[in-house]
């Protein structure tokens, strides 16, 4: 099963765009990465830019509407992401469990949504859907 750890680090929302990392967390947060990609789990991971330099679209009123960041509203945000492959939720949040997070950041965790867990109707209306997901190097 294909888990998505949603890393939330509070305040994150209203970070400057030049915001700096702590080289001491990020080492740790690298041992921690490695640890998940020996184990064979890590399918792939990222960090994201604070929201000040986002933008956001939205469809109120069925046209797309563009807002830059920074978000006033946000009370939480992203700040990153692991996609790991594990073989329950019991694992998955034994895994984010072990993360070495600070007491401001939050991990949710969430499935992925595979295509056996939908009825026939929706898999056939989702013909292709597999040919259009990344591939590696790309």
């Amino acid at each position: 099963m294909r888990f998505m750890m949603l890393m939330i680090p509070l305040g994150y929302e209203t970070a400057p765009p030049d915001v700096q990392l702590d080289p001491e967390r990020v080492a740790a947060m690298m041992k921690y990465n490695e640890a998940l990609k020996e184990a064979g789990v890590l399918i792939t991971l990222d960090g994201l830019h604070p929201p000040s330099v986002g933008a956001r679209v939205s469809f109120a009123g069925g046209k797309p509407v563009v807002t830059d960041g920074p978000f006033t509203e946000a009370k939480e945000v992203l700040g990153g992401y692991w996609m790991i492959n594990v073989k329950s939720k019991a694992e998955a949040i034994d895994w984010a469990k072990r993360c070495p997070a600070s007491s401001n950041e939050i991990i949710e965790i969430r499935q992925v949504q595979e295509m056996s867990d939908f009825s026939p109707e929706v898999q056939q209306a989702a013909a292709g859907f597999t040919e259009l997901q990344a591939k590696p190097g790309r």
